[in-house]
């Protein structure tokens, strides 16, 4: 979906780069080469981000040398980040050998101040805004008129549910603003790309909210499964993902529409 995304917004994100993006100071006086900034906030373990950068990097490039005839050569440092859970590994094991940036990883929150004041030229986060820092604590409480009934995501239906989580959205957006307002230089760029929907329509309409929903209700089911002192055997093999129920030593299948729905999940995360 980002890749499909990404060709899209291609052009958009050219366009901005050479209409607002500000080269005033793009070297340090002492130095012969330039280096340009990049950081990616919500990295994944790639592959999508690669390609990003690497049209981050033409259009940068284009812009440079029009407006420096006799520049000096442009280098590019790009930083990866993503929460400490990230899979960091796969990110780096995969990283393309042919870049042209010196990459580093920077593991940590997005809601927070990661780099030093003015240091970096261009943020670029993609599809990674949407996750919150954390769940309202309203939603969760039995007690709350925002209580959600166990639901993993805002349908929409319900209105204190939907208010909760758009305080605690707006409270990680401007946490998000703040910090890199104080970390992008004077004429630098943030690139935003993040998905919605047209007022009047709900979450729970779309394709997204009934993915999320299915895959809500089969951790709910699960998670009962759990409780009550079912041990949980997975078994993955190379050829798919199989799931064994053990209790009392006797083996208890799937209904085949769980082992259906769970397959489809896995598949939809290893996207």
């Amino acid at each position: 979906m980002q890749r499909g995304v990404l060709v899209i917004v291609d052009e958009l994100m050219d366009e901005g780069i050479k209409e607002t993006l500000d080269f005033k100071s793009p070297c340090s006086d002492s130095s012969n080469t330039c280096t340009f900034r990049i950081a990616d906030f919500g990295c994944s373990a790639g592959p999508n981000t690669f390609l990003a950068m690497e049209k981050i990097m033409e259009a940068v490039e284009q812009k440079y040398h029009a407006q420096f005839q006799n520049s000096p050569p442009l280098e590019f440092q790009v930083f990866f980040n993503d929460v400490t859970a990230n899979d960091f590994n796969t990110l780096f094991k995969t990283l393309p050998s042919y870049q042209k940036y010196f990459a580093a990883g920077v593991p940590g929150t997005f809601y927070g101040r990661l780099f030093p004041k003015s240091t970096l030229h261009l943020a670029y986060a993609s599809y990674s805004l949407q996750w919150l820092s954390k769940v309202p604590e309203e939603v969760v409480d039995t007690k709350s008129p925002a209580w959600n009934k166990g639901s993993i995501q805002c349908s929409g239906t319900a209105k204190e549910v939907a208010k909760a989580y758009s305080a605690q959205f707006k409270a990680d957006m401007d946490n998000f603003l703040n910090a890199r307002a104080q970390e992008i230089i004077g004429g630098g760029l943030m690139v935003i790309i993040i998905s919605g929907l047209p007022d009047g329509i709900l979450m729970s309409q779309t394709v997204v909210g009934i993915c999320i929903e299915l895959f809500g209700s089969c951790l709910i089911d699960m998670a009962k499964l759990v409780s009550n002192n079912i041990r949980l055997g997975l078994v993955c093999a190379r050829a798919g993902v199989h799931f064994i129920f053990l209790m009392n030593s006797k083996k208890l299948k799937f209904s085949s529409n769980l082992r259906i729905n769970v397959l489809f999940l896995l598949l939809l995360s290893s996207e």
